[in-house]
């Protein structure tokens, strides 16, 4: 069925994925008007000058405490899941699963031969998990469920370390990152760069937890040494070489936020789209929040169950073929469900406009 969605109709920007992100076109202009620093080492000063600059960016940004360094390395979250194992864990972890990335941490950590078996506290996707205190020694859990749209809080949990996955959280909600010693993500969501890197915020405990655990002779790949990224951190780089391109763009990013005035405007600004959407559906009686209770709701990916009688793949395919991408579900959740990415990047007015568009498409498919 061939279906045209009027021009007044759509959006600026038809990106709403929820990773990769848009992009900002801006950003993209500043990788241009930078393309020297392409291409060059990134030993030397105008790669370590730039890595330095996000450091000191996110470090304002987040209003970092006393002591927290911003370690970063190459491979994304999933490395730094990995990383931890190797390098934070001493002996058992306890892991808040309600979703498929905050299970697949506890999946990592339950592999590894030289843990004991993992604490679990779990909930039904659409619900929130947060470790309870235990005899772990290290607490894990996200703040954002990306598959899922379930956003959890941020806060002290037992007497182990506490490390947060941030990765579609970080530039879209706030945090006290106090309340954590790891707290992680990778650029390609709300700082609408490309993927392929992490970035960490590090208490002083988890520092000295990775130096006593290297110490006590543990083998560690050196890629998932986080002795080694704090050492190469310092000096503004990476252990081995970083994309760029993904610095450049991360890097305009974040001068964008602190321009808007900060991680409470940009927050302020997720969660308008985000209740855009809520609003949006629980105005109509074929549309219903996927997260039942609104304070674990999302304010950085909102998830929508359709009704059955409303196909959401024709929904997708109609969308797509007028340029509005990415609004399919989480794969393994296999739901009748809209997922929309409101990062930082995103405009309000666009998601405004989109639910207008779904209202368009839905008139037309419905049966």
């Amino acid at each position: 069925m061939q279906i045209d969605i009027p021009r007044s109709l759509l959006p600026t920007d038809g990106r709403f994925g929820s990773g990769p992100a848009k992009v900002r076109p801006e950003a993209l202009t500043h990788l241009m008007e930078h393309s020297d620093v392409m291409g060059t080492s990134h030993r030397q000063a105008p790669v370590r000058n730039l890595v330095r600059d996000i450091q000191e960016g996110l470090t304002d940004l987040y209003r970092l405490p006393e002591g927290y360094e911003v370690a970063l390395g190459n491979g994304g979250s999933s490395a730094f899941w990995d990383l931890a194992v190797f390098s934070l864990i001493r002996e058992r972890s306890a892991h808040g699963v309600f979703g498929e990335f905050t299970r697949k941490f506890a999946t990592a950590s339950a592999a590894a031969p030289f843990l004991s078996e993992p604490r679990i506290f779990e909930s039904a996707p659409g619900g929130v998990a947060v470790p309870g205190a235990c005899d772990a020694d290290t607490y894990c859990w996200a703040q954002n469920e990306t598959s899922t749209g379930a956003a959890a809080p941020v806060e002290r949990v037992g007497y182990g370390l506490v490390l947060v996955d941030a990765t579609s959280a970080a530039g879209g909600i706030d945090a006290d990152i106090s309340a954590t010693d790891a707290y992680y993500f990778a650029p390609q969501k709300n700082f609408s760069s490309d993927g392929g890197l992490w970035f960490a915020f590090l208490s002083p405990a988890a520092i000295e937890r990775a130096e006593t655990i290297r110490a006590g002779g543990r083998w560690i790949p050196a890629f998932l040494d986080l002795t080694s990224a704090v050492v190469n951190s310092r000096q503004h780089q990476t252990l081995n070489t970083p994309a760029i391109a993904t610095l450049l763009m991360m890097a305009e990013q974040i001068r964008w936020m602190k321009e808007l005035g900060g991680m409470e405007a940009v927050a302020a600004r997720c969660a308008a789209s985000t209740s855009t959407v809520y609003r949006w559906a629980e105005e109509r009686d074929w549309a219903t929040p996927f997260v039942r209770l609104p304070e674990h709701r999302s304010p950085v990916v909102a998830t929508i169950d359709l009704d059955e009688h409303i196909d959401a793949k024709q929904v997708f395919s109609v969308l797509r073929e007028n340029g509005i991408v990415d609004v399919d579900p989480y794969r393994a959740l296999n739901r009748n469900q809209l997922r929309i990415g409101c990062y930082a990047a995103v405009d309000p007015d666009d998601v405004e406009a989109l639910m207008a568009c779904i209202d368009h498409v839905v008139e037309r498919v419905a049966h």
